[in-house]
């Protein structure tokens, strides 16, 4: 490759050009310098270099026999550098196992284009592997960049790269991650692709020379006794929390304020011990390490399975259900062992990131739940490509689907073309209306909505075949902007503009009790309950003074499948696979230095067993005290006054709201997922059209459980263990806080005495309602939507952990 011969690439619009010590080289050392000044250049580390001291580098790197710089063009304008190196012959080979065929990629993009192109890093970074690939004969393409640089993982994400582990160079603490063939091939096929993309995967696929072990290379001997152990500890926890299991005291532990305990199934030779402490709420704080299985004198591994199967008589798992609690066991062990070995950033890492490395990043999003990872229906590759832990981002797939089968409803500030201009923007909006012409079609007659790819692929395609054929529906192709996958799963966060609408679809995979998919029924009246709710939050003085907002779901479209519709009943996932909404973004909301968490955060422990909350903490700069109660006025106090003043009921659980900071400090708090999981518990409420669906009759005694289950039990009990296990606060001194919470908020809300009254937080007690149990009964529907509070499942009664700290 000549130095004025730049060579063709399988994207038409870029050429490469390789470097060389000749007569063009000052010239094109000047322009890199330029280039090396701009912001985003920071990572690359050469912002202070002279323009000398960028031609000495770069004559030092063409000179080194293993390495080679190449200029990048876009229509014929230099865009990006591109370095590749053999790392055998590098420092980054002193700190991994290096792999024949490996080479290093470093790349930089220069200055922006003066008309944005969609995905253009992307595209960059397809021609580049492309090329690696087949003109340079990698095997495996090998990236360090900077752990501080998380645009550039989730690209590398994106593109197929799988996190090795940190490696400490001597400039930089650097990510270290490859990318195989194979890796690189699934990447391509989930990104939006013209003809050329289209015809380059077909090439490609001749390259497929990877292992089928690459999805499952995560599973090793040493990681999986790991997520074994962890889950485990889980089961035997909250499986005794919810008093279907009994363990027995055998003695003192050597660790203060622990005991011994023993745990045997009826009729079974295996026995498992363990040292636990208990704490409030009959949580068991179990150390993990202390935990051994035995069969008589012999000492056995520790299997999740194992503990399943052992004990299915005590939770009470019918026949016909335990192989597919077993499944999400699997799926959920599969799971675990991809985070341990994916490299996440750490807790003292996380403190600073993003809010997407942040969502991407945690570990469990239920902690209550034991199969939390079920995800039934994805193989492996689909977990690659969509699971939220990935960091995967993906296009959504687009549909025009027939009015007489399909019902479009918004807000009444939004109109569905508004809406489609601000998702699509007008040339998409045009190609696809331009789609339906050629067909002969009638524009009028179809509304357009995204569905997932796999939910297309696996469902829509072959089931909804005969709606394809008659045109009801029309695939228009993918969209533009490529979205990351929520811990929620089904729900879709803009990566290309965060200010657009997260997107929300059916996804007919069995998860934690539920097929997830959407009710056509029950979007016909989302955005009804969502400008109703949202409109009763904003009006009120003292949640808007507090900050405490929701999102609202502002449209909603569903179609109805004629032939399942016949064929099945009204709670049936065969009418609840195609339907989506569109669920405003948080970061339109935010003001000044603002960012966002995901409360899950607050839980999160890493694979050190550091935990994100005390470093928040101790960054903050505040007491933990002080913190925790400025969360608490975030989040429990606007919690109590929707209870109390509105009567109204939330599922706000980790997972379901962000916290918005200032710094290191919650100021404020979002909820979400509204229509599905809200409830207006005064029967006899009447509110207009729709929005009359979430009026509620739930008994008087299971109204509190709101508070009680979902924020003490479902939340505060696990924060409170994560308080104390990294000794930032004692368990007496974070329940004394809640009190002083409520305490707080109803002093200042005494015209709400009498219902403070009726629906007393400090009772001595209150009903124990169960999770585990629910989805043990039932993992393919654990509770009816119609009428929720008929499904709960008690163990009893819990004492109260704030009612000895009842006012005087």
């Amino acid at each position: 490759m000549s130095a004025n011969e730049p060579v063709a690439t399988h994207d038409p619009a870029f050429t490469i050009r390789a470097l060389r010590l000749d007569r063009n080289f000052e010239h094109d050392m000047a322009l890199l310098h330029g280039w090396f000044q701009l912001d985003h250049a920071q990572f690359w580390g050469m912002q202070q270099h002279t323009s000398g001291q960028v031609s000495a580098s770069y004559r030092q790197l063409l000179s080194s026999g293993h390495a080679t710089a190449y200029l990048g063009y876009f229509d014929g304008l230099p865009s990006f550098l591109f370095e590749s190196y053999q790392p055998i012959h590098d420092e980054l080979g002193k700190h991994y196992d290096v792999h024949p065929g490996d080479l290093g990629m470093h790349c930089f993009v220069g200055p922006p284009q003066a008309a944005r192109i969609p995905n253009f890093t992307r595209r960059v970074f397809g021609v580049l592997m492309s090329f690696m690939f087949e003109q340079l004969g990698a095997q495996r393409i090998v990236v360090e960049p900077d752990v501080r640089n998380h645009k550039v993982h989730a690209l590398n994400q994106a593109m197929g790269f799988t996190s090795l582990n940190e490696v400490q160079l001597p400039h930089k603490r650097a990510s270290l991650a490859c990318c195989t063939r194979a890796g690189f091939l699934a990447a391509l096929s989930n990104l939006p692709l013209n003809q050329s993309q289209n015809q380059r995967i077909s090439s490609m696929n001749t390259l497929r020379q990877d292992h089928p072990a690459q999805p499952a290379k995560h599973l090793n001997p040493q990681v999986w006794a790991h997520v074994n152990r962890a889950l485990v500890r889980k089961a035997i926890g909250e499986f005794s929390h919810e008093l279907l299991l009994e363990p027995q005291v055998i003695g003192l532990a050597q660790r203060a304020g622990f005991k011994r305990y023993r745990l045997r199934a009826a009729g079974s030779e295996f026995e498992y011990t363990f040292d636990a402490q208990a704490m409030a709420l009959r949580h068991w704080r179990i150390d993990e390490t202390s935990i051994q299985k035995h069969q008589q004198d012999r000492e056995l591994p520790l299997n999740a399975l194992d503990f399943i199967i052992e004990f299915q008589q005590a939770l009470g798992i019918k026949p016909a259900l335990l192989p597919v609690y077993l499944d999400e066991i699997s799926s959920t062990l599969y799971g675990a062992a991809y985070k341990r070995s994916k490299g996440n950033p750490t807790s003292a890492q996380l403190v600073d990131a993003d809010y997407q490395t942040i969502e991407s990043s945690m570990t469990e999003g239920h902690p209550g739940f034991v199969a939390n990872n079920g995800r039934l229906g994805f193989d492996a590759l689909d977990y690659l490509n969509y699971a939220p832990e990935t960091g995967a981002s993906f296009p959504l797939v687009w549909l025009a689907v027939h009015r007489e089968q399909a019902h479009f409803a918004s807000v009444s500030n939004i109109s569905y073309q508004q809406l489609m201009h601000a998702e699509l923007g007008g040339s998409t909006l045009a190609r696809f209306e331009e789609q339906l012409r050629d067909q002969g079609l009638d524009i009028a007659q179809y509304i357009f909505m995204p569905t997932h790819a796999w939910q297309w692929l696996n469902k829509l395609a072959v089931g909804f075949s005969a709606d394809i054929a008659e045109q009801r529906i029309v695939c228009l192709g993918y969209s533009q902007d490529h979205y990351a996958a929520q811990q929620s799963i089904r729900t879709y966060f803009n990566l290309d503009h965060p200010q657009r609408h997260y997107v929300k679809t059916s996804l007919s995979i069995l998860n934690m009790g539920f097929m997830r998919g959407l009710s056509p029924y029950y979007m016909s009246g989302t955005p009804a309950i969502n400008e109703w709710l949202g409109n009763k939050l904003d009006g009120d003085d003292w949640l808007r003074k507090n900050g405490f907002t929701v999102l609202r779901e502002v449209a909603s479209v569903g179609y109805r499948n004629r032939y399942y519709e016949a064929a099945s009943s009204a709670t049936s996932p065969y009418r609840k696979m195609l339907s989506a909404l569109w669920r405003e973004s948080p970061v339109a909301m935010l003001r000044g230095q603002e960012r966002l968490m995901t409360m899950t955060a607050l839980v999160h422990v890493d694979h050190d067993g550091a935990a994100l909350l005390p470093q928040l903490i101790q960054r903050s700069g505040l007491s933990p005290q002080a913190w925790l109660a400025r969360y608490l006025d975030a989040y429990l106090a606007p919690l109590l006054h929707c209870f109390y003043a509105h009567d109204l009921a939330f599922m706000p659980h980790g997972e379901n709201l962000i916290l918005v900071l200032d710094g290191h400090v919650p100021v404020r708090a979002i909820l979400k997922d509204i229509a599905e999981e809200t409830a207006l518990m005064d029967k006899d409420a009447k509110l207009p059209g729709l929005a009359q669906r979430m009026v509620a009759d739930v008994p008087q005694n299971y109204k509190l459980l709101t508070i009680f289950i979902d924020v003490f039990d479902g939340f505060f009990r696990h924060l409170s263990q994560i308080l104390v296990d990294h000794c930032t606060c004692s368990e007496d001194d974070f329940w004394r806080l809640v009190a002083d919470c409520v305490a707080n908020y109803q002093s200042t809300h005494s015209h709400l005495q009498s219902k403070f009254e009726q629906y007393d937080l400090y009772a001595p007690d209150f009903l124990h309602s169960c999770l585990n149990r629910l989805q043990l009964a039932d993992n393919q529907q654990m509770v009816n939507l119609d009428d929720q509070a008929s499904s709960l499942k008690m163990a009893g009664l819990m004492a109260n952990p704030i009612a000895r700290f009842r006012p005087q």
